[in-house]
């Protein structure tokens, strides 16, 4: 029987329209930064997909920066600038600023919003957040194509995204901006990108990125995130009744459609992922791990639970194209495994 993928907030399998841009891409043979023909022709791929994602995102072209993923665009928006966050960001933000907000039922509760760095959607338990107008920097790399945004009306200054979050190529992205942001660039040089991120740029990449943000949010739009949500609660409803003590992370709260965090107590998260990858599943594990000690990660901890717990946690993400028979066949899997105390402690 083939493989299960359930591990989309890792990354998602590339999209056809995205491939098929990228492909065209590769035959356009001029550097963007030159003035004749050939030049033009891959500018005016750059340019196309600025639009498209300037479209996505309800921000205007001269706003989008193209860099090479959600990491790099946090490092240039976020470095040296002393901003708080609570302990739910992605560790490419944490790493430049001050886990100092709270979390209280769920949401981070923000004083200073213009000195304050608040994600859109977590990647491990799927918890979205509500942006407060004048919030200084925001990660939309989770929840960019799965709920609703806009750039426009949200009163943030600043927002990023990665394409392999929503089908589109890994290694590139994007930092959002008002064109006259007074930020300096990290990468000089040429100074492509507007001068703020220098460098040829990856045409290809960014070919396929401009099509995939179009393509994400069409599927928004016509509502395939409502059957996606649909298929988790059924997952949920599945697990919970198998182990009545399971915990699931979050589901009181606004989560996005496709993300499911459980606790099986006693039973370690790696353990479950060796066990169920196996049996043909991808999944992740909640936990993190350094130095061979598994203890609880800053999400989880965050949100109250002990190193005990978070150390049993996994996480199932869920695609666009995710069956209800893929869905059923998974939980049976890890029922099965679950009963059975597979490798348990």
């Amino acid at each position: 029987m083939s493989r299960v993928y359930l591990d989309h907030n890792a990354t998602t399998p590339l999209r056809a329209e995205a491939r098929a841009a990228m492909i065209a891409a590769m035959d356009v043979v001029g550097n963007p930064s030159s003035v004749h023909a050939e030049g033009r022709a891959a500018k005016g791929l750059v340019e196309t997909a600025r639009a498209q994602v300037a479209e996505a995102v309800g921000a205007s072209g001269a706003d989008v920066v193209f860099v090479s993923g959600a990491t790099e665009a946090a490092a240039l928006c976020l470095a040296g600038r002393g901003l708080q966050a609570s302990g739910l960001e992605h560790a490419a933000v944490a790493a430049w600023v001050e886990a100092t907000l709270p979390v209280v039922d769920g949401r981070v509760v923000v004083s200073e919003p213009a000195q304050s760095v608040v994600q859109l959607a977590n990647s491990e338990t799927g918890l979205v957040q509500d942006l407060p107008q004048g919030l200084a920097v925001s990660d939309l790399t989770q929840g960019f194509g799965k709920v609703p945004f806009s750039f426009a009306w949200s009163g943030v200054q600043m927002v990023f995204l990665s394409a392999h979050k929503f089908g589109g190529p890994k290694g590139i992205g994007a930092l959002i901006m008002p064109a006259g942001t007074d930020l300096a660039a990290q990468i000089k040089g040429g100074g492509q990108e507007m001068g703020r991120r220098s460098g040829t740029e990856n045409v290809m990449a960014i070919a396929g990125f401009g099509v995939a943000c179009a393509a994400a949010q069409q599927d928004l739009a016509d509502g395939r995130w409502e059957r996606v949500a649909q298929l988790r609660n059924i997952l949920e409803k599945a697990i919970e009744t198998s182990a009545e003590q399971t915990i699931s992370v979050g589901k009181e709260y606004p989560r996005l459609p496709n993300t499911s965090c459980f606790i099986a107590k006693g039973w370690k998260g790696e353990t479950q992922v060796m066990a169920l990858d196996l049996a043909g599943f991808a999944i992740s594990a909640g936990s993190a791990c350094s130095s061979g000690k598994v203890k609880a990660g800053p999400v989880l901890a965050a949100l109250g639970y002990s190193d005990d717990d978070a150390r049993c946690a996994v996480r199932v993400s869920l695609g666009i194209e995710t069956t209800e028979d893929e869905v059923l066949r998974f939980a049976q899997a890890w029922t099965q495994k679950h009963a059975r105390g597979w490798a348990r402690g």
